[in-house]
């Protein structure tokens, strides 16, 4: 029964920790663009690869 008098200021800890960490990335811009990185991966580089100049 004693544990739980170190558990649960430790969970409460980390929950502010994680709350800190959800916050910190909201506010640099983390979740700004979501949609782009996952068509980024289907869009075809028009691009050539550059030329080897080791030839």
């Amino acid at each position: 029964m004693s544990i739980l008098y170190v558990l649960i200021p430790l969970a409460l800890l980390l929950l502010g920790g994680a709350v800190w960490a959800f916050f910190w990335a909201v506010s640099s811009g983390q979740f700004d663009d979501l949609d782009t990185p996952a068509v980024r991966i289907i869009l075809d580089d028009d691009d050539k690869p550059p030329e080897d100049s080791q030839s």
